[in-house]
């Protein structure tokens, strides 16, 4: 044997006998098609075809040979290989995917096509009493229907026109000063949970983006990051409160936050470990690691920066947020000074006054 067939195959590759005797190789890689490969491991004509196959290509779903064309579970399928489910944020495909597989398991048989108005509308009423939940929902099969338009499976949008129920909420509770100091009166500098309130509070940035946080980061006194959800490259200034944290939290692992076991966290994962640290601190039900974004913001706010500055910082794309804040903060200040010009320039006394 030559020198090329004495060494293991490279990973993935295996290798078999065919009925004329002649070896066979072929690049079979968990939920991606086979590859032939020519019958010299190593060489390089083997190595050329092997690291072309290797790289990123369109992933094979799992059983898609067994499903029927033009069904749910067709549709579903193909959005899944789809280079517009493929660039979405991590945490939107995780709620799409979990959307589209009960989708898929409730009618993966029935044919894509058939899919009226009148369903589309029946499912989100369902989700009626969550809203949010409706919301996503319709969002959802929405990007589906328009993938399906893309590829020939349908020629119409059933969800065009149709509408989710109206959400009344201001979103995620934003801390308070006086939630702040009460949690930094449970959890001392040094702690995990110190550390995890003053990175989401001094950099404003989400729990996705915070988790993967690490002293490699770290350049020229800023933070450089790049947000998971838009792509969005930041350098944002260390404050100097953050900065004592930092120095006062010692950390050999690549990532400032870890779990117990020095493991980094999961977006989910961290959600409930610092919902565990806020109980212990009696924090109000509804307070939350995205709370202190949007208290950073406010912050930004009250400090007198305008919504382009405080985007700077968050990475905002859309300033219709962040108006919010400055808005807020603007109003507080007029009104201060309202009261206080009236209160100069009043020469009425109140009744009864002596």
């Amino acid at each position: 044997m030559g020198p090329h067939l004495m060494r293991r195959p490279p990973k993935y590759v295996q290798a078999f006998l065919d009925r004329h005797g002649k070896p066979r190789y072929y690049l079979r890689r968990p939920g991606h098609k086979p590859v032939p490969l020519p019958s010299m491991p190593w060489s390089p004509s083997f190595m050329a075809i092997y690291e072309a196959a290797m790289k990123d290509g369109p992933r094979v779903e799992i059983g898609a040979s067994r499903i029927k064309p033009g069904t749910v579970a067709a549709a579903v399928t193909s959005y899944f290989g789809s280079w517009a489910f493929r660039n979405l944020a991590a945490e939107t495909q995780r709620t799409r995917k979990n959307i589209l597989e009960r989708f898929r398991e409730q009618h993966g048989d029935k044919r894509i096509a058939l899919l009226q108005p009148d369903h589309v509308r029946t499912m989100v009423a369902a989700k009626a009493r969550t809203p949010q939940a409706a919301h996503n929902l319709l969002k959802t099969v929405r990007a589906l229907m328009q993938h399906c338009i893309g590829v020939g499976m349908r020629t119409n949008d059933p969800t065009h026109g149709i509408r989710g129920p109206k959400v009344k909420t201001d979103g995620y509770r934003t801390w308070t000063e006086a939630d702040i100091e009460t949690f930094e009166a449970r959890h001392a500098v040094g702690s995990r949970a110190r550390l995890a309130l003053a990175l989401l509070l001094y950099t404003a940035q989400r729990r996705s983006d915070v988790i993967r946080m690490g002293r490699q980061h770290l350049r020229n006194g800023a933070l450089s990051v790049r947000q998971q959800k838009t792509g969005r490259s930041l350098e944002i200034p260390i404050h100097p409160a953050l900065q004592a944290i930092l120095d006062a939290t010692p950390s050999d692992h690549l990532t400032f936050l870890t779990t117990q076991a020095g493991k980094p966290f999961s977006p989910a994962g961290f959600t409930n470990w610092f919902r565990d640290r806020c109980n212990e601190a009696g924090l109000p039900r509804g307070t939350s690691a995205h709370g202190l974004r949007k208290a950073a913001c406010r912050r930004l706010a009250e400090a007198g920066c305008g919504a382009n500055l405080i985007a700077a910082v968050s990475g905002h794309r859309s300033l219709r947020e962040v108006q919010r804040y400055t808005e807020a903060a603007d109003q507080a200040r007029m009104a201060r000074s309202a009261i206080e010009t009236i209160t100069r320039t009043s020469s009425v006394k109140p009744r009864g006054a002596v």
